[in-house]
């Protein structure tokens, strides 16, 4: 039996969660999804060990523009892909480009997995 990848035993949409620096806006571009802000799921404030450990459990894919999380985190530690922004600022005028290439990675990630996307 051929092994099957992590996507293919998820189903879709992805649930995916937003960091708190990011706008809640961008949810709504990420469009075949289903993606949440951490301010929407009340965890706010979180250390990034801990917001990954209890995303962990019912997200998909975690998003964020904090470069120094894969310094901070042993991310292929969680069962989550996350998914580094890099732009001018975390406004969603600045984001919006990076738009289809986070779908294409969202589609790509597996568990412990960094991808990041670039202007």
């Amino acid at each position: 039996m051929p092994h099957l990848s992590w996507l293919a035993t998820r189903c879709l949409p992805l649930r995916v969660l937003l960091d708190e620096s990011l706008p809640r806006g961008l949810a709504r571009l990420l469009a075949g999804h289903d993606a949440v802000t951490v301010v929407e799921q009340g965890w706010a404030g979180m250390t990034n060990g801990e917001l990954l450990r209890r995303a962990s459990q019912e997200f998909d894919a975690f998003i964020t523009i904090d470069a120094s999380l894969p310094y901070q985190q042993a991310l292929e530690r969680f069962p989550i892909g996350v998914v580094l922004l890099g732009a001018k600022s975390n406004r969603l005028a600045d984001l919006e480009s990076l738009v289809p290439a986070v779908l294409s990675s969202l589609t790509e990630i597996g568990p412990g997995e960094l991808r990041r996307v670039s202007a």
